[in-house]
């Protein structure tokens, strides 16, 4: 096996989890509740698919815009400008298919063989892949499990060295729901200047906020907006994560390079669907608050049922759609608990070692992913589980 291979084949060991473990043994008399993937449980807004099908059937149908139609980039822009404060144009920015192919298109671009990605740990796991696939090494640098999982700046500094190139940031924060305040980043972005870093900044969570949490891109923090790559995406937001549209802010600078990965992989997004993300993007901010809203029901209920298992102990994630609980009163490793749970409970959760050593001890738990009474069910069946170890 080269030596490619032999990286490509280590990084895809990461890229399913608990929900590949359940393939396995789900089947005729198993009832599982999937709880380990994030893929949001809401249909999209109807006025999304209408915006659609209006353009499907107009015969927007043909080639478009390599970067993306320009109405929508355009509204992206004006998107960005208000509500992140990123000094962006429709020029620096490419539509995508995902956030996944903007973070794979950001990689490709910045990433040279031999040069090191910092990943802060818990961190997310298709991102090696990635980083392998463009030649790179992946580094962990912890967060602060101690003080909330948060951005330690002498835990990062720590892992630069002069191969460092770039820091993998992803605010709100899967897996552990953290949504980093403006000093974490501030201290973050400081590193990046002093150490003349990318940061590759995936905020695909950035609309899934509980009890006033702010989201901060830190794009927009004096001096990084020349070095910062900003992904953002539909999928979590409006529930379109079948659809595969995201967006990339950039430096104009990087533009060229972005485009010519992108247009060389998929030459550019789907045509019609960009209509049904300029209608997500202009249509009303009612439509992300009540889905936003139903998360937070979603979040009331998994921790606070979590919270009086036996064992079990769950910090009030303040954003994205996961709760990190705490598994180490059960003495048993993550990934055992977790495979337990699957097949005793019939419930399916993440182990937080998936998501590296710093993830030990606890389970990820997506309450985005089933119906409130699904959940209630999925609660159930843990606390009796729990209850029984």
């Amino acid at each position: 096996m080269t030596y490619l291979a032999k990286r490509i084949t280590s990084g895809s060991k990461k890229s399913y989890g608990m929900f590949a473990k359940a393939l396995t043994v789900d089947g005729p008399g198993r009832d599982l509740i999937h709880m380990e993937l994030g893929s949001p449980h809401a249909d999209t807004p109807l006025a999304v698919k209408q915006a659609t099908v209006d353009a499907l059937m107009a015969g927007q149908v043909h080639y478009s815009h390599f970067q993306g139609i320009p109405a929508l980039r355009e509204a992206l822009a004006k998107r960005l400008q208000e509500k992140n404060r990123l000094d962006v144009t429709a020029n620096e920015i490419v539509v995508t298919n995902g956030l996944t192919h903007a973070s794979y298109a950001a990689i490709m671009t910045v990433i040279d063989p031999g040069d090191e990605v910092i990943l802060l740990e818990p961190y997310y796991p298709q991102h090696l892949g990635k980083i392998e696939l463009a030649g790179g090494v992946p580094v962990f640098a912890p967060l602060d499990a101690i003080n909330g999982f948060s951005i330690n700046p002498d835990l990062i500094e720590a892992k630069i060295t002069p191969r460092t190139k770039a820091i993998a940031l992803v605010n709100p924060c899967n897996p552990t729901g953290r949504v980093y305040g403006r000093a974490e980043l501030e201290g973050l972005a400081a590193l990046a200047i002093r150490h003349d870093l990318v940061v590759l900044s995936d905020e695909v969570y950035e609309d899934i906020l509980f009890d006033k949490a702010e989201h901060i891109s830190i794009a927009s923090l004096p001096g990084m907006g020349e070095r910062t790559i900003s992904m953002f995406a539909f999928t979590k937001s409006f529930a379109m994560d079948g659809w595969r549209i995201g967006y990339l802010a950039a430096p104009a600078a990087m533009i060229p390079g972005i485009l010519k990965i992108t247009t060389s992989d998929v030459t550019h997004v789907n045509t019609f669907i960009q209509a049904g993300a300029l209608a997500a993007v202009t249509g009303p901010a009612e439509v992300l608050a009540d889905l936003v809203a139903e998360d937070k029901a979603k979040r009331d209920l998994v921790v606070t049922r979590l919270n009086q298992m036996a064992g079990v102990t769950c910090a009030w994630p303040e954003g994205t759609i996961y709760a990190f609980p705490d598994i180490t009163g059960t003495g048993i490793p993550a990934q055992t608990l977790a495979e337990m749970i699957l097949d005793k409970a019939e419930v399916v959760v993440e182990a937080g070692s998936f998501y590296g050593q710093a993830g030990e001890g606890h389970l990820r738990v997506c309450f985005g992913s089933q119906s409130i009474e699904r959940i209630s069910e999925a609660m159930d069946r843990l606390q009796r589980f729990f209850g029984s170890l």
